[in-house]
């Protein structure tokens, strides 16, 4: 299984990396838009959609992407786009929580097929839009949700439990910790300064997203970095409900050692949207 992750992982970062780093954003936005329509084929499957409507589910993902792309919205960030989709993150998370791995179900398909490919087009549009930015903003964001889980990790194995004996979410994922959660936070607002600084002394011409809330007061940066690093949590234990729903352990295994392309994203999907807004707010 490690030797699988790891072969994965080497290749998906000697595909996404040159793309990333491209002089033009087009090579990686055109990956990224295969890789959410694979999503598309997922929440399908994760929605009882038979393979045809499946496949068919993924080709809509991908067309709306596309239209988007060449309507020229990957270049027109919306501050009220975003704001009204960050609203709808926060209160559908927490809806969705509370509501558990038995109330998922109770959602009406018609209702959370077109929604979840909703989610899924958002998440990418902002990310294309954030890649349009500059590619410093971008990766304040991925590495933003990395760091979040890789600290969550680490201090969910430390300390996870000591002080809190009370799970995060049990039923839906009985290993997360309050203790987790509460690394994951302290390492976001750890990596939000550290950026602010490193950007300060390369001079970075595209501000990331962390010096760009720190213009507006050291506190504004740490309570962004403390809500985002909260509603990537949202996320995961989103596609995780959902997963344990329909009875799957992983969203498929297009991804060999790591699942699917949903298990890689499920944080980033509030994340970046989220992201978007803090930023365009900002601006303003």
């Amino acid at each position: 299984m490690l030797k699988q992750r790891v072969i994965t992982a080497v290749i998906l970062l000697a595909i996404l990396l040159p793309a990333l780093f491209w002089k033009t954003p087009e090579p990686f936005l055109a990956i990224t838009l295969l890789l959410i329509a694979a999503g598309g084929w997922e929440w399908g499957r994760l929605n009882g959609l038979k393979s045809a409507g499946s496949i068919a589910l993924g080709a809509v993902t991908l067309v709306l992407c596309a239209a988007a792309w060449v309507l020229g919205w990957t270049e027109r960030p919306s501050a009220l786009l975003w704001l009204a989709v960050g609203a709808l993150w926060v209160l559908a998370g927490a809806f969705l929580i509370r509501a558990g791995v038995d109330g998922w179900p109770q959602i009406p398909r018609g209702l959370r097929v077109p929604g979840g490919v909703a989610v899924l087009v958002l998440a990418w549009l902002a990310m294309a839009q954030a890649r349009v930015i500059g590619v410093n903003f971008l990766l304040s964001i991925l590495v933003l949700v990395w760091v979040a889980d890789i600290f969550a990790y680490f201090a969910g194995r430390a300390i996870g439990g000591k002080f809190t004996q009370r799970r995060l979410a049990p039923v839906i994922s009985p290993k997360k910790s309050w203790e987790g959660v509460w690394g994951g936070v302290a390492g976001v607002i750890v990596l939000a300064v550290a950026w602010v600084f490193a950007d300060s002394a390369a001079g970075a011409q595209v501000p990331s997203l962390y010096s760009r809330l720190a213009a507006l007061g050291w506190p504004v940066l740490v309570l962004a970095a403390v809500f985002l690093a909260a509603m990537s949590v949202v996320g995961d234990l989103a596609e995780s409900l959902v997963k344990r729903s329909a009875g799957f352990k992983d969203s498929s295994q297009l991804l060999p050692g790591h699942g699917g392309v949903l298990d890689r994203v499920d944080a980033l999907l509030p994340t970046l949207p989220l992201a978007m807004m803090l930023a365009t707010l900002a601006s303003r």
